[in-house]
């Protein structure tokens, strides 16, 4: 008995360190870590070192604990900038878009599987949430600096795709569980009333949830070692509690984390950095059991129609999904191609393919092994094609910072205001002698191991350490101040422009210089307001408007979206691949009104052309004749 605890032990252990090193093999080649955790698990279980596991209620249960610390730690991560920026697109993906999703690919599988119309759809709701965790993974181990919208989109999609999945899922698998078999009509209508229900009493919970996760935190004097325990076992309660009156508890979950990371909450520092290593520690554990569930050897009897039907959701059934919720959205054609693509099926698909082993259904078993063979063809196309598909459509821009040595540290009684200790970089503005703000007088300075005031030593100097305690809305000000200039990439080197323009100047200094065609009304604008209402009213970093011969670069932008620096090019914008599919309302209606207008050329010209054959008719002229 003892022995069996310690080889227990000691074998969970190994996996994770076997997982977590296999996280420096994904950041040297990009792969995608998920499916280096799956592999370890598909390695270490019956049919690779033999280590049986077979419990499909113990792997639900850790699976949907796991899930919900990550859901917490990505809400609580979410600022609400990036939640009004792109609220209307990922919330369009994660309700319709699932839907759409469950419908397209339930009908595929119907047909390459030996399935009912319900089981079908029930595989469809499987895998229809995506996998941002894998996306991000990808995108920070590329260093790629994609652009904020489509990073909004994402990850709010990810975040709230999950709990209307899971929804689905449950549902399905209760009314086949149940074996009846209800018409449409009331089959949409119970789902329906279910829906609204479900996720109403999530929301519900987990606004309260996060209101009173921050009240606790600041009235209860918790020593900072307790406090990310507290809040994360807070947290579960939270998911818990939703899902005992019938609510969903994983949104819950994400709208409490959501509601407490964009608060005041106390020691926010401490309690990030806890969440993300429980967040990393929730994925292993998550991606290891499900891979040791899994039995490859059942794989080959339908691995043929598993792997099509993988191609099928990759190539047909996502993104005709995400261009038709994203189609009343102003979104230009390469951002809707990438979110369309960066649908990368991961844990969740496969936590969710296990309920139907949970409700006993006869093709449980099967409907298990095809979702897992899917999310395997879904990380191995998608997973090695995120970023060099980023560059390709021009969706990569350069960093605003460039390297930036920061710490924040929390003090007793310091609410409102943060202790930072910058390490002064090599070619930032400070060290090339840039004042730092009155406010922002540094505390003390660190040199060659000796402290001292900032009055005593003159400037600072590369290498300085500077501690300096600032009110909590001035920190993005001094990075700015502290880091070293962004590395630009050759192919970025004047992604800018080379003429730098005041975005309060009136447009009509361009069409007086460029003559680029501008109209009336916006020969009145400024410049800046020029490029807003050209970009659809959102301006964005490194948004770019082609204005004839020239070309208007953002260069920046405030914290209300108001431009502040424009960069002007005459050179043409670097190729990015042309993407003739996922046109927009707004192109979709152009088109049809060209359509119309060469419809109706043709019929004019036949009109004129049969007018200018036709003969003259001569007045006629009546002879007179005159009396005497």
């Amino acid at each position: 008995m003892e022995h069996g605890i310690y080889l227990v032990t000691l074998v969970g252990a190994a996996l994770v360190v076997a997982a977590a090193f296999s996280s420096l093999i994904a950041f040297r080649f990009g792969a995608p870590l998920l499916l280096l955790f799956l592999c370890i698990g598909l390695a270490t279980g019956t049919d690779g070192l033999g280590i049986h596991f077979d419990n499909a209620r113990v792997a639900y249960f850790a699976g949907s604990l796991a899930l919900a610390v990550i859901l917490f730690d990505s809400g609580f991560g979410t600022p609400l900038n990036a939640l009004r920026q792109a609220a209307g697109p990922a919330l369009s993906l994660a309700t319709f878009g699932v839907l759409l999703t469950t419908g397209l690919f339930g009908a595929a599988a119907y047909y390459l599987l030996d399935l009912t119309w319900l089981e079908s759809f029930l595989l469809g709701a499987a895998v229809a949430s995506t996998d941002a965790a894998a996306v991000f993974f990808l995108l920070r181990a590329g260093e790629i600096n994609l652009r904020e919208r489509v990073r909004s989109t994402l990850e709010v999609e990810s975040g709230t795709n999950d709990p209307i999945a899971i929804f689905l899922t449950i549902t399905l698998v209760e009314v086949i569980a149940a074996n009846t078999h209800p018409e449409a009509k009331v089959l949409v209508t119970d789902l329906a009333v279910g829906f609204l229900v479900n996720m109403g009493l999530g929301a519900v919970i987990g606004i309260l949830g996060g209101m009173a996760i921050v009240r606790l935190v600041d009235r209860l004097n918790l020593d900072h070692g307790l406090l990310p325990i507290f809040v994360l076992t807070l947290s579960l309660m939270v998911f818990a509690a939703a899902g005992a009156v019938g609510g969903s508890g994983f949104l819950a979950v994400y709208l409490a984390g959501l509601i407490a990371g964009n608060s005041d909450i106390r020691a926010v520092t401490i309690l990030k950095r806890f969440q993300d290593g429980m967040s990393w520690l929730a994925q292993i554990i998550m991606f290891l059991i499900l891979g040791l569930f899994a039995t490859p050897s059942q794989f080959p009897a339908i691995l043929v129609p598993a792997v099509l039907l993988g191609l099928f959701l990759v190539f047909v059934a996502r993104p005709i999904a995400v261009w038709l919720c994203l189609v009343p959205f102003r979104l230009p054609r390469p951002e809707v191609a990438f979110v369309s693509w960066v649908g990368l099926r991961g844990a969740v698909s496969i936590l969710l393919a296990i309920t139907p082993l949970l409700g006993g259904l006869e093709n449980g078993r099967l409907i298990f092994n095809t979702a897992f063979i899917i999310v395997l063809v879904s990380l191995i196309i998608q997973g090695w094609t995120v970023g060099p598909l980023a560059r390709r459509l021009g969706l990569i821009v350069p960093a605003r910072l460039g390297p930036l040595d920061k710490v924040e540290l929390e003090l007793p009684g310091s609410a409102h205001h943060e202790l930072l200790a910058y390490r002064v970089a090599p070619g930032s503005p400070v060290a090339r002698g840039e004042r730092i703000p009155r406010w922002a007088r540094p505390s003390l300075v660190l040199r060659d191991g000796r402290s001292m005031r900032f009055q005593d030593m003159g400037r600072l100097a590369a290498g300085d350490h500077v501690y300096i305690f600032v009110p909590d809305r001035y920190p993005r000000l001094l990075d700015k101040l502290f880091a070293s200039r962004a590395v630009v990439d050759p192919e970025d080197a004047d992604f800018f422009g080379a003429f730098a323009v005041d975005p309060s100047r009136p447009a009509e200094e361009l069409e007086t210089a460029y003559a680029p065609g501008l109209t009336e009304a916006e020969r009145k604008l400024s410049i800046g307001d020029l490029v807003t209402t050209r970009l659809g009213g959102h301006a964005e970093y490194a948004d770019r408007v082609l204005l004839g011969p020239i070309e208007l670069i953002v260069r920046d932008v405030d914290d209300k979206g108001r431009i502040t620096g424009l960069g002007l090019s005459f050179e043409p914008t670097a190729p990015v691949a042309r993407v003739p599919v996922f046109l927009s309302a707004g192109e979709i209606r152009d088109r049809i009104a060209a359509f119309i207008r060469n419809r109706r050329k043709p019929a004019e010209a036949q009109a004129v052309e049969a007018a200018e054959m036709e003969p003259v008719p001569q007045p006629v002229v009546e002879k007179t004749t005159g009396e005497g």
